[in-house]
């Protein structure tokens, strides 16, 4: 039962990518077969060959002598055909190995991809994008052999193996037997060592995994390190790391020099074998000349056979660590699961928190959020604020579904969010924040996300509303120009596409999280007129830092280590001095009034 459940993670991979490629599977089995018998046969022929031309004692120019010449070249034709037509179908099954080790792969890649996109916000949140990219690519490259030269080749060359052993028993059985014998010792051996360094092969990957996660963050973090000049610490732990991949590395070649060397003792033997019982059947009468080079001949054809599952036992301890950390990474569910669907209603939608409590699984003694209660009438704009690690952004995930409560309930559009689809109440909420992905790709992808449902037309009307006229008539291209991800635009830019995209989904709610934050003042001024546009007839929640963001808030909430210190009507909470609000635009006011008193500002200006 154990032996079943080791091979089963590798059964069910090879059935879930090959199923589709039945025909091409088939073909290439075909190919392996047809290839296998052909080297089986070509050394049938050079033993007739020899036992005709040892045995042609004719004089040379009778009849008898010129009937034994041509057997010999009749014999030697055949060779040369089968080896011709051998290599065409080596050549062909190779092809057909890679084509269908290479569709295979990239289709699990692409499973593993959107697995990863559909686990929870948690998952990403312990596991860096490095060692996400490790598992998706490196450990499906690894299964690329797995799919074409472990498998095919490795059940080719074990046919191979049987073949061989078959023509032994038929030139005789005790030549079969022993040389059988030798090869199950063999099998045992390389068994043993190989289950031994299969653990350490995974060891291997998860170094490197844990190497190339690192490396992603500080390549993506480079100026961050450099200024703060903590390129020493980095250097530091790199060391470890790469040390920690080399001892990684270092124990599972210790352990695969065994499985290297183990071939090289059942040749020893098997040619022993050989020599042993083909010179006495020799002298006996019982083989000719000819078979006993069969002997030697099937021993040499299954050398390299050999040698090459050797060298697949390792790929495959390679291809074995990789399907574990396969299966593991499969095996990480999502634990926000979707709703039966809903239909929310078109037009501004209507927010609810109801007693909502929420911390990380990993720090189930720290409450982000407590007991958190407000509603939001369809129209309403309300500004959040609160200090840093208040639970602001936490809100907005919460209403994404990112993260679902640890207690309590979210509404939207009057329906309990856990009733809808991810994707359907996705499509309903628009959010602009500080940090804006961009993608390598043309303007118009970037804006629609690669959706295909909204006409040119409305793009360009949308570009214009947010006085990106002229900028777009300065690209290349139009909407067809390329950009180069978070390098082509400006922070400001930037921010106006994100708006754009939010205009062009038209969705119901629109959480604006500290949005203005990273623009200049003249391209703030910009967007204050398409912003207003964009809040008409929409429930909005705008996550701010600064107090001039929420000027156009209908309310306000201010949070506070998780807990709601005040909510009520922006203009009734701005009047009151016993307002947690109001003590805010106090002391922003001040602080505005300091800033602007600063001898330094004043002797700059």
């Amino acid at each position: 039962m154990n032996q079943l459940a080791s091979i089963r993670p590798y059964w069910q991979l090879l059935s879930t990518y090959l199923r589709p490629q039945r025909g091409r599977v088939l073909a290439l089995a075909a190919f392996v077969v047809l290839g296998i018998g052909l080297q089986l046969v070509n050394p049938q022929i050079v033993a007739y060959f020899i036992d005709t031309a040892s045995n042609n004692t004719a004089v040379p120019g009778t009849s008898a002598y010129a009937a034994g010449l041509q057997k010999l070249f009749g014999a030697a034709a055949i060779f040369i055909s089968i080896a011709l037509v051998r290599q065409v179908v080596n050549i062909t099954a190779v092809y057909l190995g890679e084509n269908v080790a290479w569709t295979a792969t990239n289709a699990l890649r692409a499973d593993l991809a959107l697995h990863c996109l559909r686990l929870d916000m948690a998952f990403h949140k312990r596991h860096k994008p490095g060692e996400l990219i490790e598992r998706v690519d490196g450990d499906v490259n690894q299964l690329a052999n797995f799919f074409s030269q472990l498998i095919i080749q490795m059940t080719s060359n074990l046919l191979l193996l049987g073949g061989v052993m078959v023509l032994l028993f038929l030139a005789d059985w005790r030549v079969g037997a022993s040389i059988t014998a030798v090869l199950i010792l063999g099998g045992f051996a390389l068994r043993f060592f190989s289950k031994r360094a299969t653990p350490r092969w995974q060891k291997l990957r998860e170094a490197d995994a844990a190497l190339f996660g690192s490396l992603e963050e500080w390549l993506s973090g480079a100026e961050t390190i450099r200024s703060s000049g903590a390129v020493a610490y980095i250097m530091g732990k790199l060391l470890r790391l790469a040390r920690d991949r080399w001892r990684a590395m270092n124990s599972a070649m210790r352990a695969n020099v065994w499985v290297m060397q183990t071939p090289t003792f059942i040749f020893a033997l098997a040619y022993g074998c050989a020599h042993l019982f083909g010179a006495s059947l020799y002298e006996q009468g019982i083989m000719t000349i000819g078979s006993v080079y069969l002997i030697f001949y099937y021993i040499d054809l299954i050398k390299d056979p050999l040698w090459r599952i050797n060298r697949q036992v390792e790929d495959l301890q390679r291809a074995g660590a990789s399907v574990n950390r396969i299966v593991e990474l499969w095996a990480q569910q999502p634990t926000l699961t979707d709703g039966p669907g809903v239909d929310f209603p078109s037009g501004a939608l209507a927010v609810e928190f109801a007693n909502v409590s929420f911390y990380y699984a990993d720090d189930p003694d720290t409450a982000v959020l407590d007991n958190i209660n407000f509603s939001l009438a369809p129209g309403t704009i309300l500004g959040v604020l609160g200090r840093t690690g208040s639970g602001k952004s936490t809100l907005t995930k919460l209403l994404f579904r990112f993260y679902d409560p640890t207690g309590g309930m979210v509404r939207m559009g009057g329906f309990h969010i856990r009733r809808a689809k991810q994707s359907q109440l996705r499509q309903h909420i628009g959010l602009v924040t500080q940090d804006v992905q961009l993608f390598h790709a043309s303007l118009r992808d970037n804006l629609t996300l690669f959706g295909e449902g909204i006409d040119d037309g409305r793009i360009l009307a949308v570009l214009d509303e947010l006085g990106l006229h002229d900028w777009l008539n300065r690209l290349p291209n139009g909407l067809d120009s390329e950009l180069a991800a978070d390098t082509s635009l400006s922070a400001g830019e930037a921010q106006l596409l994100a708006f754009a995209r939010v205009f062009l989904a038209d969705p119901g709610l629109v959480i604006l999280d500290e949005a203005s934050s990273r623009l200049d003042p003249a391209t703030e001024r910009l967007i204050e007129r398409a912003t207003d546009r964009l809040l008409a007839n929409r429930t909005a929640i705008i996550v701010a830092h600064r107090l001039g963001t929420v000027q156009r808030a209908d309310e306000i909430l201010v949070l506070g280590d998780g807990r709601v210190l005040e909510h009520g009507p922006r203009t009734k909470l701005a009047n009151n001095p016993d307002s947690h609000f109001y003590r805010l635009l106090q002391t922003g006011l001040e602080e505005e009034i300091q800033r602007l008193q600063s001898p330094n500002l004043l002797i700059s200006s």
